[in-house]
């Protein structure tokens, strides 16, 4: 990017800021009739056991699993401030891309922050990772190189995208909720155009492969995040028999959901630099039943 173009958002982060404290309606406690995750979006939505449970069942499947979400976002913005925090380092002090990256680091903080009150104000009880979860954090954070590790926070971030635009043009759904993705939308397309930028300073410098490297790490952080969602103690807690059973079936459903209405975009971003050849095509298909 060029100078006047960081300096632009520079400008609109200081004198626009979105402060999720007087942003969101903390106050608005939800109606009866809200729902905190669209149907579409729910694991067991399309199953026949999802038309045996009862209206506060299906609430507090959307709830619940809306909690992982946020919870997983967290991780997300996390990681992609080691990320940018590494980044910083290499960078002169009083260059406006410094400065930027400075102003994104607090912004994505403050997202950290909004998102635990949400599932605080959700009532929620997030589940903590597996231990592979944990593993494969701890592994990339500590040592990925810094071009994988923002390849990985990335994909992450796209996920995001993804279920806020879902979740924030739903009307029947919650508005702290609402106002949460809004908020967050508005502010990522300010990082959007500067990652747009570093993107390509990555890919433009990356051969065959480099990029078939870069589309492995973009494809296995978007199954390991997608795998913390459907959990079995969820099924369990809403007072489902059986909830060995159904977690086998909802997992095989929230596959294809998340196929059909999510992937699209993510797919368009890794082709737009190369990310699908020989080499990674087979696994796309085989772990996320994209067609590339």
């Amino acid at each position: 990017m060029r100078a006047e173009e960081i300096e632009r958002l520079v400008k609109i982060s200081k004198e626009h800021p979105l402060m999720p404290e007087t942003y969101v309606p903390w106050a608005e406690q939800p109606l009866p009739t809200d729902l905190y995750l669209p149907e579409v979006l729910t694991s067991l939505e399309g199953l026949p056991v999802y038309n045996i449970l009862t209206a506060q069942q299906k609430t507090d499947l959307g709830r619940h699993e809306a909690v992982q979400v946020l919870y997983s976002y967290c991780w997300g913005e996390a990681l992609f401030c080691v990320f940018m925090t590494r980044h910083l380092l290499t960078l002169p002090p009083d260059g406006p891309e410094h400065r930027f990256l400075i102003r994104e680091i607090i912004e994505e903080y403050r997202h950290q922050e909004m998102f635990a009150q949400t599932i605080t104000q959700l009532r929620g009880q997030a589940l903590p990772p597996t231990r592979i979860h944990a593993f494969i954090g701890k592994f990339s954070t500590n040592y990925l190189p810094a071009d994988f590790l923002f390849m990985g926070s990335l994909a992450v971030e796209l996920i995001t995208d993804m279920y806020g635009n879902h979740t924030r043009r739903a009307p029947e759904i919650y508005i702290v909720l609402r106002k949460v993705f809004e908020l967050h939308n508005i502010e990522e397309g300010r990082h959007i155009h500067f990652t747009k930028g570093l993107l390509q300073n990555y890919t433009a410098r990356a051969g065959y492969i480099k990029r078939t490297l870069y589309s492995f790490v973009i494809l296995m952080n978007i199954y390991f995040v997608r795998t913390m969602y459907v959990r079995k103690v969820i099924y369990e807690r809403i007072g489902i028999p059986n909830a060995d059973a159904v977690f086998k079936e909802a997992t095989k459903n929230y596959r294809s959901k998340f196929t059909q209405n999510c992937l699209g975009h993510i797919i368009e971003f890794v082709d737009s630099w190369g990310g699908f050849n020989t080499a990674t095509r087979w696994a796309w298909r085989w772990l996320l039943k994209a067609k590339v």
